[in-house]
């Protein structure tokens, strides 16, 4: 059966509470974990309505069981809320593999550090793989320096979970990330927030500039001259 550990005994998910705990005497807890003792079951129930708590046997199998006086009600709701977090924060961890030759050039290493510096990033372990061909595999010391100079180029992200170790043509090591899983999203998730509103406030700029400038430029037009009646007519006419 599942349980809940709480100060004072483990908590289960049926729980026997008030009058459904029918025992003649329990081993009384106070809600801030203090020691009551044994006492009456009526004792019990009495003391819990007097503080307006409740009386939850928390250990049904001592002799005599063990209750304590709480909050029931709160105490589900925080129980529950707890639960929740714990399943958001769960996550699997991934191993990412990444292969890299011994006699590899600056220019594909550089991208493969580049890819193992995104996995470490984001929380996940990464498998380096050198692979040897031919008569690199005469020349296990090429690899093993390819993998310490790849780690101390990532040290600031991630260590050196699982040592360097031949296995057959290939040498493997494994990285694990400083952060966790779950830290990593979070910081992901942060960035992204704090991209999303960097770029709202520029717009906002941008807009208050190109309303500014409009308005400016209304302000110093030269409004047009209006015509007299003699200007439009011919004199001939107006005599």
């Amino acid at each position: 059966m599942a349980s809940h550990t709480i100060s004072g005994g483990s908590i289960t998910t049926e729980l026997r509470v008030n009058d459904r705990i029918r025992v003649p005497e329990v081993r009384l807890v106070g809600p801030g974990g203090e020691q009551v003792g044994i006492v009456r079951i009526e004792d019990a129930l009495r003391l819990a309505a007097e503080a307006d708590l409740d009386l939850v046997e928390v250990a049904p199998t001592a002799r005599p069981p063990v209750c304590r006086l709480m909050d029931y009600g709160k105490f589900k709701y925080e129980t529950a809320q707890k639960a929740r977090e714990s399943r958001r924060n769960q996550t699997n961890t991934i191993i990412k593999e990444m292969k890299l030759r011994p006699k590899i050039d600056q220019h594909d290493y550089d991208t493969k550090k580049g890819h193992v510096v995104r996995f470490l990033k984001a929380g996940d372990k990464v498998k380096i793989t050198i692979m040897f061909r031919g008569r690199e595999q005469h020349r296990p010391e090429l690899g093993y320096r390819l993998l310490q100079r790849l780690a101390a180029d990532v040290e600031d992200l991630g260590f050196i979970e699982s040592n360097a170790r031949q296995d057959g043509r290939n040498m493997t090591m494994v990285l694990g990330p400083h952060k966790k899983k779950s830290e990593a999203q979070a910081e992901v998730k942060a960035e992204k927030v704090k991209t999303t509103a960097a770029k709202a406030a520029e717009k906002d700029a941008e807009a208050a500039e190109v309303k500014a400038h409009r308005e400016a430029v209304q302000k110093i037009a030269t409004p047009k001259k209006p015509r007299r009646r003699s200007e439009n007519l011919d004199p001939d006419m107006e005599a």
